[in-house]
């Protein structure tokens, strides 16, 4: 394929370029062509932030899909909502939702392939249906893609802010407004790669929302809406206003709580998601109840 860089497409990255031209192919597919020298701007191999100049010619020699790498595992799964282009699935606490450095198999992909018949590709050889993620330790509602077309259409709700999330947490502390709005970037911690930061100026723009549910001596249950999905961004932005979730150490919650059993995991529930269906556009809103270690954890508060 031949592509031509227009004036509009000056300045932008090369991998973002063919993003745009070529919506079929997921972002993963394309950065390989890039690395592989399927892409060549004028003649030449360049790296996927290269930038372009008007009349650049980007030529493209795709290559065939390769088969999944991620193999179907027995894996029980709580469907919460299915159609013919959508699944919702109720993720547990420390089900990661697709393979990694250090963890092979035992994810959500894994159960997936072996749920269903097919799923989209547009995610990736590793990440099959996969549209959007939670972290390792949060539960509650994720929504994955049975086809390439359903796929398109949830990215493109969630990049235009359609896609509307409700989360539950219990932070620490006491939190002075019954309401409140929390805009700050965030970015990689530069010390622990481990960790984002809320601290660093030149990060990505992220803003939550939340309001108290519920107050109890020492703790905070809030309701949480976030506008955008930067990685741990209800957990940074929490952290960063002196309120860590509970049981969420990387973020500044206490190891050991006097008197009370360990967490085992944090208090972070994806409670509710509202979507447009991708076929007929008509609203869609799933909720999953509050697991039963943090209704049980809470209850001896």
């Amino acid at each position: 394929m031949k592509l031509q860089a227009s004036k509009e497409s000056t300045g932008r990255r090369l991998d973002h370029f063919l993003q745009e031209q070529l919506p079929d192919y997921s972002r993963s597919r394309l950065q390989d062509w890039i690395k592989t020298g399927r892409v060549l701007v004028n003649g030449a191999q360049e790296r996927a932030s290269h930038t372009l100049r008007q009349g650049d010619i980007v030529q493209v020699e795709p290559a065939a899909l390769t088969p999944l790498a991620a193999v179907p595992e027995a894996i029980p799964l709580d469907i919460l909502y299915e159609d013919d282009d959508v699944v919702a699935i109720n993720k547990p606490a420390g089900m990661v939702v697709h393979a990694g450095a250090g963890i092979p198999n035992g994810t959500l992909v894994n159960a997936l392939l072996h749920r269903f018949n097919s799923l989209s590709t547009q995610g990736g050889d590793l990440r099959p249906g996969i549209v959007h993620r939670l972290d390792r330790y949060t539960s509650g509602v994720l929504l994955v893609a049975k086809n390439d077309a359903a796929h398109r259409n949830l990215a493109a709700q969630f990049a235009n802010r359609r896609v509307h999330k409700v989360y539950v947490a219990l932070v620490h502390g006491s939190v002075k407004q019954e309401s409140g709005k929390i805009e700050k970037p965030i970015a990689r911690d530069p010390v622990r790669r481990v960790r984002m930061t809320a601290r660093r100026a030149d990060g990505r723009a992220a803003w939550s929302e939340y309001r108290v549910l519920r107050r109890f001596p020492g703790f905070t249950l809030l309701e949480v809406r976030i506008g955008t999905g930067r990685t741990h961004q209800i957990r940074v932005h929490l952290s960063s206003i002196g309120h860590p979730v509970a049981g969420d150490r990387l973020y500044g919650a206490p190891a050991e709580i006097p008197g009370r059993d360990p967490l085992g995991r944090y208090f972070l529930h994806a409670a509710s998601i509202r979507f447009e269906q991708p076929t007929t556009g008509q609203p869609v809103e799933i909720s999953a109840p509050l697991p039963a270690d943090l209704e049980q954890w809470m209850a001896a508060l």
